[in-house]
């Protein structure tokens, strides 16, 4: 089950992306999201629950789908691997990704994902008490 269209990705107002491209991302945010929640919604249905945390989790596939499109990549290797290479004289820069090769590691996860899923319990950790 798909957790966002392309309409409603275009609605909240994230970056402009083509259709096949959100259709390309879609699938590796969705994992991303999953990872986080624990697959929460992969045991429960997200249209059976409240609509506050139904509409916080979409926005946060939408902001997982525009990290995944800005930054260019899908993998904690692609998005870590170093954007200039140096071998003897001859340099090969893919662009600019952080302040320094040495420096930036990308988190997998967008930390807007994090922002929008704070609050709603799917970052819930604890240990169940029966």
């Amino acid at each position: 089950m798909a957790y966002l269209t392309y309409d409603e990705y275009t609605q909240f107002g994230f970056s402009e992306i083509e259709e096949d491209e959100f259709n390309r991302l879609l699938p590796k945010a969705s994992d991303v999201l999953n990872a986080v929640t624990r697959d929460f919604y992969v045991f429960n249905d997200i249209e059976d629950d409240v609509e506050f945390r139904r509409g916080r989790f979409k926005k946060a596939v939408a902001a997982q789908i525009e990290y995944f499109h800005d930054i260019g990549a899908t993998s904690s290797h692609g998005l870590n691997e170093p954007s200039t290479v140096t071998i003897g004289r001859t340099t090969v820069s893919r662009g600019y990704r952080g302040t320094s090769q040495d420096e930036t590691q990308f988190s997998i996860v967008s930390p807007d994902v994090l922002m929008y899923l704070s609050g709603t319990g799917l970052l819930y950790r604890g240990v169940r008490v029966v």
